[in-house]
C-alpha cells in the first residue's frame, strides 16, 4: 500500500465532466489499495473572475480581504470533488487548508508555509477516507486566512506530500508532462521523460507554467517523488527528480516570460554604493530583480537597467522616484514592451558554444537582443515582446531535433 498525493489544476476540474474524471482517477488509485490525498485548485477561471468582481468595487482592494475572497474558489472545488468521489462509491472528506493543518506566515497573497500539522489528515486516512484538500491556502498565527500566490496549489500538494512522507506526488494538468517548449507554440516540442529539480526550478522561474517554482524548491529540499501527468490520459508523464541520466539532452527547455518590464534608473552617479542603494530599497519591499545591466560611466554618470515582474512595476516606480534624491539619479524609465526568453539545460555546463548558438539562432531570425543573463544551466535574453514566440521557435529549432 502506498500513500499517493494527487494534485488537480483548475483546468482538470473546470466543469462537472472534468470533476467526474478527476474523481475516477482518485477512486481508481484508492481501489488499487492506496491511501489517497488530493489537492485541488479553483475551477477554471474562477480566481480571475473573483479578482474582477473585487476590482469592480475597489481598484486596489485590501490584500487581507482578497485572500478571504480568493480562498473560496479552492473550497468550492474541494467540496464538489468530494461529492463526485462519493457518487463513485468511495468515502471522501474535503478540508480547507487550515483544517488540513497548513500554518503560514502573515504576508497576504504571498504567504509562506511555516508548518503542517498532519494529525487531522492522518486520522481521516486511518478511517479509510480519501482526503481532498483545498490548495493555495492556510492560516496565519493571527488566525487570518492566507493564500500562497499564483500556482500555490502545487506548493500545497508538494508540502503535504513531504509532511506525510508520501510515496509519490502526481501533479495533474492539461498537458502530458514537461515539454522542451510550450507545445501550443512550438509544434515540434518534445515531452521529457525526466528532468532534474534544478532544471525544472529554472524553467518554472523563467515562465514555464507547468509547476510553481516554490513547489519545485520544496520537492528538491525534501526529495519528493514528483511527476507531472495529464488528467485527460493518466499516461506516464515527466518525472522530476534529483538525478537524471548522465548523458541526457543538452537543452531541456526553452521558455518565454512576457510578464516582465525593464526598469532604467537614469543618470546615477558613477561611484561605489549606488547599485547597493537601488537594490536594497527594492529588497526591503521583497521585490525580486532579475537581469541587471550597468552602462559605462560617462561624464561621471551612468544608467542602471534591470528587469522585474510586471506586477511590481508600479511599486518599483514609486519606490525609486521617492528616493531619487538619495540615489542621485535624474529619472526612472519603464519599458513594458519586452519579454524574456530563456534556454535551460544541465548539459550546458559541459558543452561549449551554447551561447553562440543561441545568439546565432536569434540573428538568423533577425531578432535584436537588449540584455543577457547567464548561469551554469541557463541563458536568458531580453528582447521585444512582439518577437518572443519567433525567438522561442528559432532557439528550439537550433537545439531540439
Amino acid at each position: 500500500m502506498a500513500l499517493v498525493v494527487m494534485k488537480f489544476g483548475g483546468s482538470s476540474v473546470a466543469d462537472n465532466g472534468r470533476l467526474m474524471n478527476a474523481a475516477k482517477l482518485i477512486t481508481d488509485c484508492y481501489r488499487d489499495g492506496n491511501e489517497v490525498v488530493a489537492v485541488v485548485s479553483a475551477q477554471g477561471d474562477t480566481t480571475d473572475e473573483l479578482i474582477e468582481k473585487a476590482e469592480e468595487i475597489d481598484a486596489k482592494p485590501s490584500k487581507r480581504e482578497m485572500d478571504m475572497l480568493l480562498s473560496s474558489g479552492e473550497q468550492v472545488s474541494s467540496a464538489l470533488l468530494a461529492i463526485a468521489v462519493g457518487r463513485l462509491g468511495c468515502k471522501a472528506v474535503s478540508m480547507t487548508g487550515w483544517q488540513a493543518g497548513f500554518r503560514t506566515s502573515s504576508t497576504f497573497s504571498t504567504a509562506r508555509i511555516r508548518s503542517i500539522d498532519t494529525s487531522r489528515v492522518r486520522r481521516e486516512l486511518d478511517d479509510k477516507n480519501i482526503v481532498i484538500i483545498a490548495g493555495f491556502q492556510g492560516v496565519s498565527e493571527a488566525g487570518d486566512i492566507t493564500t500562497l500566490g499564483r500556482g500555490g496549489s502545487d506548493t500545497s500538494a508538494v508540502a503535504v506530500a513531504a509532511a506525510l512522507g508520501a510515496d509519490c506526488c502526481i501533479i495533474y494538468t492539461d498537458v502530458e508532462g514537461v515539454f522542451t517548449a510550450d507545445p501550443r507554440l512550438v509544434k515540434t516540442a518534445l515531452k521529457l521523460a525526466e528532468i532534474s529539480f534544478d532544471e525544472m526550478l529554472e524553467l518554472a522561474s523563467l515562465g514555464a507554467q507547468v509547476l510553481q517554482n516554490r513547489s519545485v524548491e520544496l520537492a528538491k529540499k525534501y526529495n519528493v517523488n514528483l511527476e507531472v501527468r495529464s488528467s485527460a490520459t493518466n499516461n506516464a508523464g515527466t518525472a522530476v527528480r534529483e538525478v537524471v541520466k548522465m548523458e541526457g539532452m543538452l537543452v531541456k527547455g526553452i521558455t518565454k516570460d512576457s510578464n516582465v518590464v525593464a526598469v532604467s534608473v537614469l543618470g546615477v552617479p558613477d561611484k561605489p554604493g549606488v547599485a547597493f542603494k537601488i537594490f536594497s530599497l527594492l529588497g526591503q519591499k521583497r521585490i525580486n530583480v532579475d537581469i541587471i545591466l550597468q552602462s559605462e560611466g560617462r561624464d561621471g554618470a551612468q544608467d542602471i537597467t534591470f528587469t522585474v515582474a510586471s506586477a511590481d512595476k508600479d511599486s518599483v516606480r514609486q519606490i525609486l522616484e521617492e528616493n531619487l534624491s538619495v540615489i542621485g539619479g535624474s529619472g526612472v524609465k519603464i519599458d513594458e514592451s519586452v519579454a524574456k526568453v530563456s534556454i535551460v539545460g544541465a548539459g550546458m555546463q559541459s558543452h561549449s558554444g551554447v551561447a553562440s548558438r543561441v545568439f546565432g539562432a536569434l540573428y538568423g531570425a533577425d531578432i535584436n537582443i537588449h540584455m543577457i543573463s547567464t548561469s551554469e544551466i541557463k541563458i536568458s535574453v531580453l528582447i521585444n515582446s512582439e518577437h518572443a514566440d519567433r525567438a522561442v521557435a528559432a532557439i528550439h529549432d537550433e537545439f531540439v531535433h
